[in-house]
């Protein structure tokens, strides 16, 4: 009984919509207009930079750096190595002092075939943390060919 109820309600409800729409159409949206496509800029007139848009500024965030941290984990396990290697970098930036984020970083780099941004990237390793594991899996690293 009490779905009957609420079946008719609905009904209503949707019907007296229909009724007050077919009588102020006024107060209908219009239908969506077509937007021309933008144009690519002329050879001879290259778009100009944007003036308003600033350098990132980098400070001491230790927050920042553990995001993208992780998203660049992803970005690695996903196959995206030169988008995780972004985000290493940008943890570095973040923080300077954050071993993990220059291990990974060599790992992204050494996945691009990039050898001395790699082996740049385990030296600072070494010289941050020489005791950690990361530290040790640097120095493995750098000991050996990758």
């Amino acid at each position: 009984m009490a779905r009957k109820v609420i079946l008719f309600a609905v009904c209503g409800a949707f019907a007296w919509a229909q009724e007050a729409a077919k009588q102020n159409p006024a107060q209908q949206t219009p239908p969506p207009q077509a937007v021309p496509a933008p144009q690519p800029p002329a050879e001879d007139n290259p778009p100009e930079e944007d003036e308003n848009e600033k350098p990132q500024v980098y400070s001491f965030n230790p927050i920042e750096a553990e995001h993208d941290i992780k998203i660049g984990t992803f970005y690695m396990h996903k196959g995206s190595y030169r988008a995780a290697a972004k985000r290493f970098e940008e943890a570095t930036k973040w923080n300077p002092g954050l071993a993990e984020a220059y291990f990974h970083l060599g790992e992204a780099r050494e996945k691009l075939k990039e050898k001395d941004a790699a082996r740049a990237a385990y030296a600072k390793v070494v010289q941050l943390a020489p005791e950690s594991k990361e530290g040790h899996d640097a120095k493995r690293k750098l000991a050996g060919k990758f």
